[in-house]
């Protein structure tokens, strides 16, 4: 078997008149080889990138504005943009609601603090604070009435007090399971 040099592979498939990747830049036609003895160019970069391309420097009129305002006292200095706004007839700025949206911790210097109204709660959990050894079978019954889980269950979420028995009840369920508790022997809080 004779084995073909890899170009004259290449040279008979099907895609070898093409001129990309495939092929070397120098086998290209209408490649031009860089000259050897030129130099690279130098770019200036940027010290940091201006979208809007290079700026003309402000105008003798403009500095002098800077000068005389960087001049002025701060209270005089609060007083430019509203007067500006005024004079050149600029819309006023409306507040922008924030209702519903979560703005991170209440602690940090955001702005003025506004008087919140509190929510009144509507879903409650009750919890086994403690029970008396003497009633711990009663609570235990207690339990599962109110959890529907199994003897084991119940035995071993009692044990493990202060626990909470169940989450998210309405106020007047809270209290009636508190009253139960409190008739078989255990204490209860509803949080």
């Amino acid at each position: 078997m004779r084995f073909t040099p890899l170009s004259r592979l290449i040279c008979r498939l099907p895609w070898s008149d093409t001129r990309g990747p495939l092929r070397s830049r120098a086998l290209q036609t209408g490649f031009a080889p860089k000259d050897p003895q030129s130099k690279p160019r130098k770019f200036k970069i940027p010290q940091f990138y201006d979208p809007y391309g290079p700026r003309p420097p402000p105008s003798e009129k403009i500095i002098q504005l800077a000068e005389q305002i960087g001049a002025l006292s701060e209270e005089e200095r609060c007083q430019i943009m509203p007067t500006l706004a005024e004079r050149l007839k600029l819309p006023k700025l409306q507040p922008i609601s924030t209702e519903g949206m979560d703005l991170g911790p209440e602690g940090g210097a955001a702005g003025p603090k506004v008087e919140e109204k509190k929510a009144e709660k509507t879903a409650f959990d009750v919890k086994l604070e403690k029970f008396d050894a003497a009633a711990k079978i009663k609570v235990i019954k207690e339990v599962r009435a109110f959890t529907s889980l199994g003897l084991k269950e119940a035995k071993d979420l009692v044990e493990k007090v202060p626990v909470v028995l169940k989450q998210g009840i309405t106020k007047e369920e809270a209290n009636e399971m508190i009253e139960k508790i409190k008739a078989a022997g255990g204490v209860a809080v509803m949080e």
